[in-house]
C-alpha cells in the first residue's frame, strides 16, 4: 500500500483521547458530573432559537458581546480589571493554545512546557511545527524557580507553557514562580488555568501578573467549573496586542452563532453553574483523606481531580478498577493513576473498588 507523504514529526505518533468506555462510573476526563440546572436550559433553549433564526449570516467574527460578558466574569471573579480588548475566545481552550503556537510558535521555534503536564502541549507544538523541549520539575511535581529559570536562558523557548493547576498533578505554581520564569524568557509565558476554579483558598490566579507584561497569556475554560465541556468553549486574558496577533491566524467566523449564544447565557448563570465547585472539592478532600487508610497517597491537589498511587503496576491497578466499573485515567507516569472528583455516589463507588484492590496493587514502597 502506498505510504501517505506526513510530516515526518508526525510519524509513529497516536491521536490524543481518553478512553471512552461503557462503564458505570466514569472517572478519568476531569468533567464537572452535575447536570445543567434546568434555569440555563430554559434559557439556553430561548437563546439558541432566536440565534438560529440569523443561521442564514455569518456570525460574528471578533465575538465582541462574548468577549465583553467574559472580560466582566474575569474582573468579577477576580478582581483584577479585564478589558474586552484583553479577552480572546475559540472552540475550548485547546484552539486558544492552537492559535498562540501558530502565532508565536512554528517551523524553526521552539516551545517548553514542564511535564508531565497537559499531554495535548507538546501535541499541540509538534502539529504546528515547533519544536518541543520537556521542562523540567522537582520530584514532588513542583516547578524549582531557580532551575526552571536556568532552563530558558538555556533553551530561550518561543512560548513557555506553565500549567497552575498542574494536569494530572493537580498541583498550582505561586505567583513569585510565574514572575521569575517571566522574566528568564524573552518568549510568550501562557500560563494554563483549565481548573484554577477548584484552587484551594489562598491560590491566586496569574491574571494579577498581567499588567506590565505583555508577553504573558492566561487561558482558561469553561469545560470544567462551568460543567460545559460539550459547548467546547475556551478563552485567553493578556495584553490587547496578544489578541490582535491571535486573529492574524485564526479561521474566518471560528466561533458559530450557536456556541456564542449558549457562551453567553451560561455566562448569565454563573452564579448557579459555579455552585458545584465546592461540591466537587468536597469530594477531591474526601478521597485524598481516605487514601492513607489504604496504604496510599497522593498529590497535593488544587483541580477537580487527585493524582494517587503509589503502585506497584499502575495499568494493573486501573484496570482492577475498571473491573469494578470504576473507569480512572492512567497518565503514563509509573506508580500513579488519576481520579476525576464526582458526585458523592461516585466517590463511593470509587472508594469501595479501590479499597478492595489497594493491598493487592500497592507498591511496597507504600505512600
Amino acid at each position: 500500500m502506498e505510504e501517505l507523504p506526513l510530516r515526518p514529526e508526525l510519524r509513529g505518533r497516536t491521536a490524543y483521547g481518553a478512553p471512552q468506555l461503557p462503564v458505570e462510573h466514569q472517572l478519568n476526563t476531569n468533567e464537572n458530573p452535575y447536570p445543567l440546572p434546568e434555569s440555563l436550559l430554559a434559557d439556553l433553549g430561548t437563546a439558541l432559537a432566536e440565534a438560529s433564526r440569523g443561521l442564514n449570516r455569518y456570525p460574528d467574527r471578533d465575538a465582541l458581546a462574548l468577549r465583553a460578558d467574559l472580560a466582566a466574569f474575569l474582573t468579577r471573579t477576580s478582581g483584577e480589571p479585564v478589558a474586552v480588548e484583553q479577552v480572546w475566545a475559540a472552540n475550548g481552550s485547546n484552539e486558544v493554545l492552537q492559535q498562540l503556537l501558530q502565532t508565536f510558535g512554528g517551523a524553526g521555534r521552539t516551545a517548553l512546557g514542564f511535564t508531565p503536564s497537559y499531554s495535548m502541549h507538546p501535541i499541540i507544538s509538534r502539529g504546528t511545527g515547533s519544536t518541543w523541549v520537556d521542562g523540567h520539575r522537582s520530584p514532588d511535581f513542583t516547578i524549582d524557580p531557580a532551575g526552571a529559570a536556568a532552563q530558558l536562558r538555556d533553551v530561550r523557548p518561543d512560548v513557555v507553557f506553565v500549567t497552575s493547576p498542574n494536569n494530572p498533578t493537580g498541583t498550582s505554581v505561586d505567583l513569585d514562580t510565574i514572575a521569575a520564569l517571566y522574566d528568564a524568557t524573552d518568549g510568550v509565558l501562557v500560563v494554563d488555568e483549565a481548573y484554577t476554579e477548584f484552587a484551594r483558598a489562598g491560590t491566586t490566579s496569574a491574571l494579577s501578573l498581567l499588567p506590565g507584561r505583555p508577553r504573558l497569556v492566561v487561558s482558561r475554560t469553561m469545560s470544567k467549573a462551568f460543567g460545559m465541556a460539550g459547548l467546547r468553549l475556551g478563552y485567553l486574558a493578556a495584553d490587547p496586542a496578544v489578541v490582535d496577533a491571535v486573529q492574524l491566524v485564526r479561521l474566518p467566523y471560528h466561533l458559530s452563532t450557536l456556541t456564542q449564544a449558549a457562551a453567553r447565557t451560561a455566562l448569565a448563570h454563573t452564579d448557579e453553574l459555579l455552585a458545584t465547585v465546592h461540591a466537587v472539592m468536597a469530594q477531591r478532600d474526601r478521597i485524598v483523606a481516605a487514601l492513607p487508610g489504604m496504604g496510599l497517597t497522593s498529590v497535593p491537589s488544587d483541580a477537580n481531580f487527585v493524582l494517587f498511587g503509589r503502585f506497584a503496576d499502575a495499568p494493573a491497578a486501573w484496570q482492577a478498577l475498571l473491573d469494578r466499573e470504576v473507569l480512572v485515567r492512567d497518565v503514563g507516569l509509573p506508580g500513579w493513576l488519576r481520579v476525576t472528583a464526582g458526585t458523592p455516589e461516585e466517590t463511593d463507588a470509587f472508594l469501595t473498588a479501590l479499597g478492595e484492590i489497594a493491598q493487592s496493587h500497592r507498591s511496597s514502597e507504600g505512600g
